[in-house]
């Protein structure tokens, strides 16, 4: 499989950040966004100022609006929303070669099915190869070419290795593996495990309860990776914990920011500036998806109490420091 040209699929912050990243790995990239005169904007003066401002495209980028010209490629990378993929794959459908690899960066579950995003691309792209792509990882350093280590996963683990050798450059390194479904669990719930360490920062609780409740939400998520099949030694990497040591402790995460706005007395109508937060559509179904299997998950359902107002926040920490106690 010889990657000559990929098609990034998605014109938003991370979308402009991967294309670069493909670009400084030596790849033609074709970058697809939805809005012609912006996309036009952006061939003229190289340069996403709407939502990567300041960061100069690579001159292999060429921004493009015709979603059949991004996928004349040999591999898509999926760029945009979790809960938008579908949409978008289904408009791929009509365009896309059989036998393309599709590789998901978005991380989150569909909330209205609850089904994993590579369950999604199988759904509405049959003839794809899905593969995902996840780790700590913000835009603004992607795109800057800072360093930075991901992970991604595909079913056949020689797939990935292609992929990731594809994508990887001095700046970006890619590793591979073939635990799919942990790589997109390892993104999707620690999205939500963000937002509660916002909370318990922006309510000046204090860096121990922010360590303690970041190990106690790693627990959870390890055994929700377990319960729907997920390798425990992906979740102790860069799409689990790394991801999670990444977005639990910085504003630049916006599930964290997200989270801080809550805890200084926001609503969570009023939180985030209008951002995009994955882990605000996640927390529910992932709560949903975890009482199905039987798995306890006080710190995320706690998150989603708060933010279907349900319960306070202060409530919501007293909740969580009076529960029973027990060993570790």
């Amino acid at each position: 499989m010889s990657i000559g040209r990929i098609g990034v699929i998605g014109a938003g912050a991370w979308g402009t950040a991967l294309a670069n990243a493909a670009a400084l790995a030596g790849r033609d990239v074709l970058l697809w966004g939805r809005d012609a005169d912006e996309m036009a904007a952006m061939a003229a003066t190289r340069e996403n100022t709407k939502r990567l401002p300041g960061v100069r495209l690579h001159e292999r980028v060429k921004p493009v609006s015709s979603l059949s010209e991004a996928a004349d490629s040999r591999a898509l990378l999926l760029a945009v929303p979790a809960q938008t993929l579908r949409s978008v794959c289904e408009a791929l459908a009509l365009t896309m070669k059989d036998g393309l690899p599709a590789i998901i960066t978005a991380k989150g579950i569909e909330r209205e099915t609850g089904l994993f995003l590579s369950d999604v691309v199988r759904d509405t792209l049959p003839g794809a190869m899905p593969a995902v792509l996840s780790g700590p990882s913000f835009a603004d350093d992607v795109a800057r070419g800072l360093p930075t280590a991901v992970v991604l996963a595909a079913p056949d683990d020689h797939v990935a290795q292609i992929l990731g050798h594809a994508l990887s450059s001095s700046r970006f390194r890619v590793y591979h593996g073939s635990d799919v479904r942990g790589v997109e669990i390892g993104g999707a719930a620690k999205n939500v495990l963000a937002i509660a360490a916002g909370i318990v920062e922006g309510r000046g609780l204090g860096e121990s309860a922010k360590a303690a409740l970041t190990a106690r939400g790693f627990a959870e998520l390890q055994r929700f990776a377990t319960a729907y099949g997920g390798k425990p030694e992906t979740l102790m990497g860069l799409s689990g914990l790394g991801d999670l040591i990444l977005t639990c402790g910085s504003l630049k995460s916006r599930n964290f920011a997200f989270g801080h706005d809550l805890g200084r007395g926001l609503s969570p109508g009023e939180a985030g500036q209008g951002k995009l937060a994955e882990g605000v559509f996640t927390a529910h179904v992932l709560v949903t998806m975890a009482r199905a299997r039987g798995v306890g998950m006080p710190v995320a359902e706690a998150v989603d109490a708060v933010l279907r107002g349900a319960i306070s926040v202060d409530k919501a920490v007293d909740a969580l420091m009076t529960r029973p106690l027990k060993a570790e």
